[in-house]
């Protein structure tokens, strides 16, 4: 979900603050954000092109 809200420019500083007071965020979920990004992107990749690969490689390249 949070994921989501962030690949394409991100929502308000009062949508996340809710978020977490319905379903409480655990320590660090920001530093995380990226990882859930890494299947949208791969399909925008496949539907629409290779622009989005390069973001792939900086999320994967955060794995070294």
């Amino acid at each position: 979900d949070l994921g989501m809200t962030r690949l394409f420019g991100g929502f308000s500083t009062y949508f996340y603050e809710a978020y977490d007071k319905a379903y409480p965020l655990t320590k660090g979920w920001e530093e995380r954000i990226s990882y859930t990004q890494l299947y949208p992107l791969l399909v925008h990749s496949i539907l629409f092109g290779s622009y989005y690969l390069e973001e792939v490689k900086n999320i994967l390249s955060e794995f070294k």
